[in-house]
């Protein structure tokens, strides 16, 4: 049986390399994609390869941005041309292949296996690749190759986004050579959180990982680090489906809120309106969920406060009037009192729509009602077209964030 060729292609500086496309003039200077610093989401998005020269990286402060080069050119974001882009390029890549698994809006997995007298030797797919998305969208993507996904990924992130040649093969004959050496916050799976356990463990690089007995990790983190150490090995039994996606197992909505918001009132109303955004893209799926999760961050940036909990709820639903009593129960239950800056609901253990029972209240049977007249008001005539009057209250974001994307215009 022939070896899997397993492509991972990653867009480099995706926001910025489709203004760039968009707008020839600003090639070859300094670019960052950036929020509305006035409102608090004057945050790095992208920096173009030449704004990354001067130390800019994703996720600064635009005023450190600034600091680093003052002649740096900063880009509002376009979100929907950002996803159109990236439609296109997925296009690009069903043409190679019809097992294509978008990742993120700029990453990319595609399944090459037996298709090397198409296409020839994957290098040589690799390069047609990169070339046919350079000259139809003016946008540069790295590739990186393995045996499985979690190669292809590592040989992205770790190897060909460094290499003139934007690609890069792991296999299982070179995976423990070319990653063992790597610092262990390199592995895929390991954040900031994991990565400080294992230094208190004198876990410093992917190959002590590796060498610790797989029972240890199981034992002291479940799964995850049964994961991990598969991770630090090489070994990954998921696959390229382009079905995965419709097996969603949770719709979210999280928000930087535009300044420190301190009145439990004025919280609780964004909660309730990011409740009925959540129910509402659920029902869109036609679907129901079992648990919600809420998440709650602090204002201060030196002493990290909040809060993530989760609980289920009495039954599946999507109506924001049966949701959002456990949305608030939990946040009155594990707010510390102190400002907030953030907040995020998910609803999880979805479902398709339940039948209604015999015994179902009469009251539920008006809300579940209600709540698809709204919908089909809201899909024939705007989002905007009926809201609750509590949106029209000091500290409500329906109205700011119905016309955006992600957050942004």
């Amino acid at each position: 049986m022939s070896k899997k060729v397993i492509f991972l292609a990653d867009m480099e500086s995706f926001y910025a390399s489709v203004e760039t496309a968009r707008n020839p003039s600003l090639r070859g200077k300094p670019v960052v994609v950036c929020g509305d610093p006035a409102l608090r989401h004057g945050i790095i998005l992208a920096a173009s390869r030449e704004a990354k020269t001067y130390g800019i990286k994703t996720g600064q402060p635009a005023w450190e941005a600034k600091r680093l080069c003052p002649w740096v050119i900063f880009i509002t974001p376009r979100m929907q041309t950002y996803i159109d882009y990236s439609m296109r390029i997925t296009r690009i890549f069903e043409q190679f292949s019809d097992r294509v698994l978008p990742y993120s809006i700029d990453e990319q997995f595609i399944d090459l296996t037996g298709l090397e007298k198409i296409f020839g030797p994957p290098r040589e797919a690799a390069a047609d690749l990169i070339g046919t998305v350079l000259e139809e969208t003016g946008i540069r993507c790295r590739i990186g190759m393995g045996e499985n996904l979690l190669q292809a990924k590592m040989a992205c992130d770790c190897f060909a986004k460094k290499t003139s040649a934007a690609f890069f093969e792991l296999n299982s004959g070179n995976y423990a050579a070319c990653t063992w050496p790597l610092p262990i916050k390199s592995l895929f799976g390991v954040g900031h959180r994991m990565e400080r356990n294992f230094h208190r463990m004198g876990v410093r690089t992917i190959g002590h990982l590796a060498n610790l007995p797989r029972q240890m990790l199981q034992r002291r983190w479940g799964i995850n680090g049964e994961v991990l150490w598969l991770n630090a090995h090489g070994i990954d039994y998921s696959t390229v489906d382009p079905d995965a996606a419709r097996g969603q197992k949770g719709v979210g909505h999280t928000a930087t809120l535009p300044r420190d918001y301190r009145r439990q009132q004025e919280i609780e109303l964004v909660l309730l309106e990011m409740t009925e955004e959540v129910c509402a893209r659920t029902r869109r799926q036609g679907k129901i969920g079992a648990t919600v999760h809420l998440y709650c961050k602090g204002a201060d940036f030196e002493r990290p406060t909040g809060f993530s909990r989760q609980k289920k709820l009495p039954e599946p639903t999507a109506t924001a009037a049966e949701v959002y009593p456990t949305v608030r129960a939990l946040f009155q239950k594990h707010w510390n009192r102190m400002p907030v800056r953030a907040v995020g609901i998910s609803l999880t253990g979805l479902t398709a729509y339940r039948q209604l029972k015999l015994s179902f209240e009469s009251c539920c049977e008006q809300e579940e009602s209600l709540t698809k007249t709204v919908d089909l008001v809201r899909e024939r005539f705007g989002k905007t077209s009926l809201f609750r009057a509590s949106s029209l209250k000091p500290g409500a974001q329906f109205l700011q964030r119905a016309a955006k994307i992600g957050g942004h215009d």
